[in-house]
């Protein structure tokens, strides 16, 4: 049976790629993806076929993978981060059912939320949430109830998506209900192009963070009751010491 690997290349820097997702890729005869994340990785792999769609053509995507593995090529389809954490994964098990002669391969990365936390310190040391900001395709009312239901039971948030062009107001609307369930002096924390050049990261409190510009590229954490700085670091104590 035909193959297609659906793979996480991390954050974005070579050093952050599982040896598991080099591997498939070498493999592959023909890389699919979103341009941005096949220019990440294009220049590695100049003897590939490369197959591109822009944002929100992610069921073309998926749909082209499927066509040249039939034809009998090994396929890669990329994402950021891992495949399986708001990546590609789910859509290709979807889409399968119309190509049920080809298999499917997840090949797991390092994605957004551990790669910036070991920028930031430590700060997912307990219990924490993913949540993505993007109302693309998740209405805003439910994005947040999830929002204060995870500040109310005090789990670290780490935001994806948390704001663009189109949704500038959105990280700002997110911590004014934050500050609903949190201290204003919560230990928060930013980092921009996890793995890529530019890398930058901040440290602030919520009420900060709350009136800080970001980015499609920024990732961002909200600390629990615990959360504190430690020398520069956002760290979330996990009570090993009170054991």
């Amino acid at each position: 049976m035909n193959s297609v690997y659906v793979v996480g290349i991390g954050p974005g820097g070579r050093d952050q790629m599982t040896r598991e997702a080099e591997t498939a890729l070498e493999r592959c005869s023909v890389i699919a993806g979103y341009t941005v994340y096949i220019d990440l990785i294009k220049d590695r792999y100049a003897d590939k076929t490369f197959l591109t769609t822009p944002m929100t053509q992610e069921a073309k995507r998926c749909q082209m993978a499927f066509e040249e593995a039939q034809k009998g090529r090994d396929v890669c389809i990329v994402c950021s981060g891992d495949a399986g954490v708001y990546g590609m994964a789910g859509l290709m098990y979807e889409i399968k059912e119309s190509y049920p002669d080809v298999d499917i391969k997840v090949v797991p990365g390092i994605t957004a939320a551990t790669g910036g936390a070991a920028v930031l310190g430590a700060p997912l040391m307990h219990d924490f949430a993913v949540i993505s900001l993007s109302d693309l395709l998740t209405p805003w009312e439910k994005i947040e109830a999830r929002l204060r239901a995870a500040a109310a039971a005090d789990f670290v948030i780490c935001l994806y998506n948390p704001s663009s062009r189109k949704r500038k107001g959105y990280l700002e609307k997110a911590c004014g209900l934050l500050l609903e369930y949190k201290s204003k002096d919560t230990v928060c924390g930013i980092v921009r192009n996890i793995g890529r050049e530019g890398e930058s990261c901040q440290v602030l409190s919520l009420e900060e963070l709350k009136q800080t510009k970001a980015d499609m590229f920024t990732t961002v954490y909200i600390g629990n009751e615990q959360t504190r700085q430690i020398e520069g670091s956002m760290v979330t104590p996990r009570g090993y010491r009170d054991v």
